[in-house]
């Protein structure tokens, strides 16, 4: 009976045409079967599946949010989603490229032996993408500061940029690098502090920023060190402890305190890290001001903020022009440059005025970035850096230290002729300047500008002999800051005095109109030379 049965349905099937065959197969659930196959599929991962398990578990349902990333290009993370019978099953992935291999390994810090107190040294030159990774992680710790166009730029014949870093919380532009190095740092290390052994920016930086981020900070400083500097670090939430007399004193302590307390010492260096934070400017200076001709940035012994910002900028836009400025007193990047390694035993000035200006070359991976990336190196003198102070008070009420000026400087110098008509961003990178500093240098930055003149004249001791000459100054419309007659020590004449007038002009051609006056009414007349 079985038999026959299977007989007569094959001979049915053999009679069915070929549209009622798939017409059964249709009413043949084919959705389950779909869906098992589909479930076995995801069963079985790929190599690209079996390579995020090892990174952790596979999860079902919502993942947990996850920061954006810097720009759509540089996605980390992505779903893959699979609907089944109304419920969603995502399979995490991950997908390393090999640019960020390369960037992990770029970050690789290479840890000096018996050197457990001090900062880990990073021996390969920084890429853009450290530079875009060191800016997505501090953008929520520093300022993004403007980058605004100058009243000064009708004054030098071209269009000028000034990126204003002088308003971060602590006045400087060190505070880009002090933050991405202080969150690289481990948590072991984090819980057990830092130390630095310096009164510069970038110990106030280290000082606010490690505070904020909950890490114990030590600053040692010298006792010749000022008490407005020490009381501004204190109020940063740093212990601060002045120890010896020089910066040598200072940091052979901190390395000893260090090394006793398991303390990271902390120093200004050249790493891949520190570097990458200070690059970050560069990003935002292109980012911020479109059709760039050349940016001008402070160079001198300590020129991470030139190479790390020249890394960005030549990523960017290969066409603009890196420009570094020194001091001509202490050329050091250019001599470094010369002779293709950073200069030992380089005379430095002790003078707060000159700060990280004039500090040694701290290392080679700055070097090698500036040598490959950086136009130019120009040097300007200190009495440029003194009326580019000067210019940004008056015409940007900036009020700014010598590593803020001397970017102008190089304008104000005429170093740069080749910049004329073009766009130009100057950085201005440093705001620390003591009240007693900033009026010495005020003062003798407009006797430099022939704004401050001083001249000396004799008179006969004759009652109305004074008031004629005040009249004189009176007519010609100066300002008269200071007056004084000597009677006892004057050689000439029995009935003469000697008068010293300090007056104060409009500009240069004020001066030479005053000057011209006096002498036509006092042929003796002895002006004093700047």
């Amino acid at each position: 009976m079985n038999f026959a049965a299977q007989f007569l349905y094959s001979k049915v099937l053999k009679n069915r045409t070929p549209r009622e065959c798939s017409r059964e197969e249709e009413d043949y659930d084919p959705f389950w079967q779909r869906s098992d196959r589909k479930v076995k599929k995801q069963d079985a991962p790929t190599p690209c599946e079996r390579h995020c398990c090892k990174e952790g578990p596979i999860r079902n349902g919502h993942v947990g949010q996850r920061p954006p990333s810097i720009n759509p290009e540089r996605l980390k993370d992505f779903g893959e989603e699979d609907y089944l019978n109304g419920d969603v099953k995502t399979w995490e992935m991950k997908i390393v490229s090999r640019n960020e291999e390369l960037l992990r390994d770029a970050l690789d810090p290479v840890t000096q032996p018996n050197s457990r107190s001090s900062q880990p040294t990073y021996n390969k030159l920084i890429r853009f993408e450290d530079i875009s990774a060191a800016a997505f992680k501090i953008q929520s710790g520093v300022q993004k500061t403007p980058c605004m166009y100058s009243r000064l730029s009708k004054q030098y014949g071209m269009d000028i940029y000034l990126k204003k870093e002088f308003l971060q919380y602590t006045g400087s532009v060190k505070e880009r690098g002090v933050l991405y190095l202080l969150t690289s740092l481990q948590q072991e290390q984090q819980r057990k502090g830092v130390i630095v052994a310096s009164d510069s920016n970038f110990s106030m930086a280290v000082a606010y920023h490690a505070s904020e981020l909950r890490i114990p900070v030590f600053v040692i400083m010298s006792t010749n060190t000022s008490p407005a500097r020490v009381k501004m670090c204190r109020e940063y939430g740093a212990m601060v402890i002045s120890y010896g007399t020089t910066a040598k004193d200072s940091q052979i302590h901190a390395r000893r305190l260090a090394q006793e307390n398991g303390y990271l010492y902390l120093e200004e260096e050249d790493s891949a890290i520190y570097l990458s934070g200070l690059g970050t400017m560069g990003l935002e200076i292109y980012e911020q001001v479109p059709k760039l001709d050349a940016v001008i940035f402070p160079a001198g012994g300590h020129c991470g903020l030139l190479a790390g910002s020249a890394a960005a900028l030549k990523h960017l836009n290969p066409h603009i022009a890196v420009i570094g400025v020194e001091s001509e007193n202490f050329p050091v990047l250019h001599q470094s440059l010369k002779i293709g390694h950073p200069i030992k035993d380089q005379a430095c000035s002790n003078h707060q005025f000159y700060g990280d200006v004039s500090g040694p070359c701290f290392g080679t991976n700055s070097l090698q970035l500036t040598g490959k990336l950086v136009d130019k190196v120009v040097t300007v003198r200190e009495e440029d850096i003194l009326i580019s102070m000067l210019r940004l008070l008056e015409y940007e009420r900036a009020t700014v230290d010598a590593e803020g000026a001397i970017g102008l400087a190089a304008l104000v110098a005429g170093k740069l002729p080749e910049l004329k008509s073009k766009r130009v961003a100057i950085t201005v990178c440093g705001g620390n300047l003591e009240l007693p500093l900033m009026r010495q240098c005020i003062d003798r930055a407009l006797t430099l500008d022939n704004r401050v003149c001083k001249f000396s004249l004799l008179l006969s001791d004759c009652p109305g002999d004074i008031s004629k000459l005040l009249e004189i100054l009176t007519r010609e419309e100066v300002r008269v800051l200071d007056i004084k007659q000597e009677h006892l020590f004057v050689i000439s004449d029995l009935f003469t005095i000697e008068v010293t007038c300090i007056i104060e002009t409009r500009d240069k051609i004020h001066m030479a109109q005053l000057r011209n006056a006096l002498l036509e009414r006092y042929p003796t007349m002895m002006w004093t030379e700047r």
